[in-house]
C-alpha cells in the first residue's frame, strides 16, 4: 500500500481527496494536516510515502513546508497541489525538491496515477506542463541560472548530459532506454551518478537545470 497524507487548508479539497483515493486498492490515506505548521509532526507521526501538498495555506505555506520535510530524515516524496496563478510557487518548490504537481483539477485517476509514478521514484512532470510554467515565471535572474546550470552540466559526461537532456525532455527511463541504446540498469546508473554529480534529489531537479540551461 501507498501510504498518502493531505496538507491542504481546505476542508472540503482533503474529504474530497480522502473519499477519492480511498476508492483504490493499493493506496491508504494515513492522515491529514489543515497547515503547513502541522505537516512535519503529521509526517513523523503517520510516515507517509506521498505528501499532496496545497501551495496557498495562512500559516506555514506549500513551499515552507516542502522544505521542512525534506529535510527529515527519509522524508517522504512531496507532490503539490495547485492552480496555474501559482506557478512562481511551484517552481520554488520543484527546486526545493518536491518530486511533482497536481493542478486541483486533475481528473481523479490521474491523482492516483501520479501518486503511484512518484511513489515508484518516477515523477510526473510532462514536457507541455514544464513549458508552462517555465513561461509563467518572471524573467528576473534567467541568465545568471543559465550560466549556473550549464557550469553543472559540464561536470558531467556525455552520456550523463544526454540522459539529463532526456530527462528534461520529460521521459522516462524506459524511453531513455530505447533512445539510447543501453538497459534500464544503465540508464539508472547514469542517473545516479549524474544526481551525485550534481548534489540533486531527483529527476524534476535534473529535469529544471536542463531546462535552465536551454538544452530542451
Amino acid at each position: 500500500m501507498i501510504r498518502v497524507l493531505i496538507v491542504d487548508d481546505d476542508a472540503l479539497v482533503r474529504a474530497g481527496l480522502s473519499m477519492m483515493l480511498s476508492g483504490t486498492d493499493d493506496i491508504q490515506i494515513v492522515g491529514e494536516a489543515a497547515d503547513g505548521a502541522e505537516a512535519p509532526s503529521a509526517v513523523r507521526q503517520s510516515t507517509p510515502d506521498v505528501v499532496l501538498m496545497d501551495i496557498r495555506m495562512p500559516k506555514v505555506d506549500g513551499l515552507a513546508s516542502t522544505e521542512q520535510l525534506l529535510r527529515l530524515p527519509n522524508p517522504p516524496q512531496v507532490i503539490v497541489l495547485t492552480t496555474f496563478d501559482a506557478d512562481e510557487y511551484v517552481l520554488q518548490a520543484l527546486r526545493a525538491g518536491a518530486s511533482g504537481f497536481l493542478l486541483k483539477d486533475t481528473p481523479p485517476a490521474d491523482i492516483a496515477a501520479a501518486i503511484r509514478r512518484v511513489a515508484a521514484g518516477e515523477p510526473t512532470l510532462s514536457p507541455t506542463v514544464m513549458r508552462s510554467l517555465i513561461e509563467h515565471v518572471a524573467d528576473g535572474g534567467v541568465d545568471a541560472r543559465k550560466q549556473n546550470a550549464q557550469a553543472l552540466l559540464d561536470q558531467l559526461s556525455d552520456r550523463e548530459r544526454e540522459v539529463a537532456i532526456a530527462v528534461g525532455q520529460g521521459k522516462s527511463n524506459a524511453d531513455i532506454s530505447a533512445e539510447l541504446f543501453m538497459s534500464i540498469a544503465t540508464v539508472k546508473a547514469h542517473m545516479s551518478r549524474l544526481m551525485a554529480k550534481l548534489e540533486l534529489a531527483n529527476r524534476v531537479q535534473v529535469a529544471l537545470l536542463a531546462h535552465d540551461a536551454g538544452l530542451v
